[in-house]
């Protein structure tokens, strides 16, 4: 296991796959209770992701903005994970532009009724969540 305080090259490669992602906020005494999700790696290092803006992970993370994405290889290949802990910020713009582009890495628009999931979440409010790295942990073998 290696860490960093940024994703490299292999990492984006890897993380611009149709993996699931598990995110866990802060949340105090709680312990965080992980959840998957449809992520983006950026070109400039950071992690998307775009959910509701009255979200439980949404109101943790504006009392405390840190949390960390696990994504882990498929069952059938090589071990490999990439974890990222950082700070959050909260946007209010481009969360459904990111849907979009998630909703065609994940899912296959040209069925009906995966385009009619698409249509009800672009028909919600959706803010998107940009993770900064701090510390990145990755394994492979």
């Amino acid at each position: 296991m290696t860490a960093d305080t940024a994703l490299n090259a292999d990492d984006l490669e890897f993380l611009c796959r149709p993996l699931h992602g598990f995110l866990s906020v802060a949340a105090g005494p709680v312990p965080a209770q992980p959840r998957p999700v449809w992520f983006e790696a950026t070109a400039g290092g950071t992690i998307e992701l775009f959910t509701a803006p009255d979200s439980l992970k949404v109101r943790r993370l504006r009392r405390d903005p840190r949390a960390s994405l696990v994504v882990a290889a498929p069952v059938a290949e090589r071990e490999r994970w990439v974890s990222v802990a950082g700070r959050v910020e909260v946007e209010t713009t481009g969360a459904h532009d990111l849907a979009e582009r998630l909703a065609a890495r994940y899912w296959d628009l040209g069925d009906p009724s995966r385009a009619g999931d698409l249509a009800e979440i672009l028909g919600a409010d959706q803010i998107r969540l940009v993770l900064h790295p701090e510390e990145v942990r990755r394994f492979s073998y």
